[in-house]
């Protein structure tokens, strides 16, 4: 119920977002989990299993990932309700340019997080409760693959090179380091940190998924 950030964007380019999300990491660390709905910047519709590259960032930091199922905002209900709040005032009507808006979001996190009392707080406010991660931000940490047999690098466009054979994966996860293993004679599973992401099938040159690793899981809100 304590909001770390409200910023204003023109849109929903991740650079930003980027950026937001590692002066917040810097200040309060890294959370267990991010819940998010399935929409732009969080989610891809044309990326691998919906990732965005917001969310393979989030990944190679320990962060699971929970997406609400699509027509379910009741999953995040507190977050869309206090979103109501938001809009009813500090945008209506909105800034008249970024520098404007960020202002009215500056003071609506200010009075919601050190003067409005919460009822689900036995009316304190978030402030008096809000404890900070104790998983500091220290960067994206190494990423090994012990029990595969190799390892390579997906290219800007989104392949794997392998045994000279290009095949597509996806271009969210560029310039990561997948783990392959060899399954059988032309199949190799591929693997992203300890996600399973599919089979590669050589003669193919094609990646055959499997269920989504990623798939919704929600932990209970306390």
């Amino acid at each position: 119920r304590y909001l770390l950030c409200c910023e204003a964007f023109e849109s929903t380019r991740e650079q930003g977002v980027f950026e937001a999300f590692r002066r917040i990491f810097t200040e309060h660390g890294l959370p267990a989990a991010i819940r998010s709905d399935n929409g732009l910047p969080f989610a891809s519709p044309n990326g691998l299993y919906n990732l965005s590259k917001l969310s393979v960032w989030w990944l190679r930091l320990g962060i699971g990932l929970e997406r609400i199922r699509p027509g379910h905002p009741q999953q995040n209900g507190r977050h869309e309700r206090m979103h109501l709040t938001l809009k009813k005032e500090a945008t209506r009507p909105p800034g008249r340019n970024t520098l404007q808006q960020q202002a009215r979001f500056d003071a609506f996190v200010s009075e919601f997080n050190e003067e409005r009392p919460h009822e689900a707080l036995d009316m304190k406010v978030p402030a008096d409760l809000f404890v900070a991660s104790s998983r500091p931000y220290r960067g994206l940490p190494e990423i090994d693959y012990p029990f595969h047999d190799r390892e390579a690098l997906v290219t800007n466009c989104g392949r794997l090179c392998i045994y000279r054979k290009k095949i597509n994966i996806s271009t969210v996860l560029a310039g990561q380091k997948l783990g392959i293993k060899a399954v059988d004679d032309g199949i190799w599973l591929v693997s992203f940190m300890h996600y399973d992401l599919g089979y590669i099938d050589l003669e193919q040159r094609t990646l055959q998924t499997i269920d989504n690793p990623f798939g919704t899981r929600l932990s209970p809100m306390c």
